[in-house]
């Protein structure tokens, strides 16, 4: 009787870890590149990530690479990050956002998501409330390795599903942390002006009245800033308003902004006192970037030119496939057909709806939901595309996620020719 209990509580894990549901998105593409391996073609647009075929990483970045593992990088690198890169990254955001963060405001971690954790870790206690807006990447994961009471606010694809201060104001009194992304995951849309600004009034409102209590942080993702399009300008809470600066952790990276996913160089700014608690936390879950990574993108930052260059090519690349598909499904709703699209920002990613809930799909199964739109894209036009749902939103959302990052523009065409032969087929 003993040895059977023993043998059944090996087997039972925390409650956080027993509880805690993996990334549909992840989940999803593995799915789809398992009937890939099978020999069926298949439009994959699910993940966020780029194929090293049709975004490399900079040639100067690789090369600066090269030379740090033949010049001997590869001990342990500084606990929060090496000086040359702390250095280099404030004269990058410096650069591109007029922002100016000394040395000991950054901290460099491998990719963006150990600092989010960190942040969670350092600012929100368990219990407390963290405040995002859904659709958004990961928030309800990270409220749940933190034990935090995760608030949820829909946003309204007229807005372009960016919150508003209105549809956060309620909430904000409770509140330990609001997590903001612009551009955001999964819309590649953005903040205006006017519309951050609104939010971070609230914020400073907030913090006058809790005034000598633990302060309402912001979180703000920009892992996307330097991928934005047309007329669309990047925001960001300090530039806006300078008394922002002791509430404000911003997240960033060379992951997108140099479809350097692989790389896992990430970097958090703000208040030092935030920032050296985030650094202890991480110096004990050991998630340092690694030392020649660091040593190679402290020397690739510091050469301006070459970083334009890429930059201007990338985007421009980026733009394009954006501008196709977008072009693709406008087309496919002036004919009549049920799908509409937001227009682009930033970002890699499109937001498309698919109106076929209740529709019946060849094999007479009606569709109920967002997980019934993606099997029938998946099953009848060879198109894979992440629902809204992966982000938080209800499963009766027929909005979806298409990322560009592995389309080729030869392909995109068939793609579309393969949607209108799928819709075709779905009866009332």
């Amino acid at each position: 009787m003993m040895q059977a209990t023993l043998e059944k509580g090996a087997y039972t894990a925390s409650d956080m870890a027993e509880t805690l549901i993996g990334s549909e998105i992840i989940k999803l593409a593995g799915e789809v590149n398992e009937q890939i391996k099978k020999g069926i073609k298949i439009f994959n647009l699910t993940i966020g990530d780029y194929d090293p075929a049709i975004f490399p990483i900079p040639d100067s970045l690789k090369n600066e690479i090269i030379k740090a593992y033949q010049d001997g990088y590869t001990n342990y690198p500084v606990a929060n990050g090496q000086p040359e890169l702390r250095s280099a990254v404030a004269g990058y955001i410096n650069k591109l956002q007029k922002l100016q963060y000394s040395s000991n405001e950054i901290l460099i971690s491998g990719g963006a998501r150990p600092l989010i954790y960190a942040l969670y870790k350092t600012v929100v206690n368990p219990g407390e409330k963290v405040v995002f807006p859904i659709p958004s990447w990961n928030n309800n994961h990270y409220c749940h390795l933190a034990k935090a009471e995760a608030v949820a606010v829909e946003t309204q694809p007229n807005n372009n599903f960016m919150p508003l201060a209105s549809e956060l104001k309620s909430h904000l009194s409770s509140a330990a942390l609001v997590a903001l992304c612009s551009p955001l995951n999964p819309t590649g849309t953005v903040f205006s002006s006017a519309q951050l600004m609104e939010i971070c009034e609230l914020i400073l409102q907030e913090n006058k009245r809790r005034e000598g209590k633990k302060p309402l942080y912001l979180m703000y993702d920009q892992i996307y800033m330097a991928l934005t399009f047309g007329k669309t300008k990047h925001v960001d809470p300090v530039s806006l308003l300078p008394e922002m600066r002791p509430y404000t952790i911003y997240i960033d990276g060379l992951s997108k902004a140099f479809s350097a996913t692989g790389l896992r160089v990430g970097w958090a700014f703000g208040p030092a006192g935030i920032i050296d608690k985030m650094k202890s936390i991480l110096s004990h879950v050991g998630a340092w970037s690694p030392k020649a990574e660091q040593v190679a993108t402290a020397h690739f930052l510091t050469q301006e030119k070459e970083v334009d260059v890429f930059l201007s090519h990338y985007k421009a690349e980026v733009e394009k496939r954006l501008s196709a598909f977008y072009d693709g499904f406008l087309k496919m709703k002036k004919d009549g057909l049920p799908v509409n699209a937001i227009d682009p920002q930033a970002a890699i990613y499109l937001t498309v709806q698919f109106d076929i809930l209740n529709k019946v799909t060849p094999d007479g199964k009606r569709i109920n939901n967002s997980n019934d739109i993606t099997s029938f894209l998946i099953n009848y036009a060879t198109v894979a595309l992440v629902p809204f749902s992966a982000f938080g939103a209800e499963t009766t959302s027929n909005w979806f996620r298409l990322s560009i990052g592995t389309a080729r523009m030869e392909d995109i065409e068939q793609m579309f020719i393969s949607l209108r032969k799928a819709l075709a087929l779905l009866g009332d």
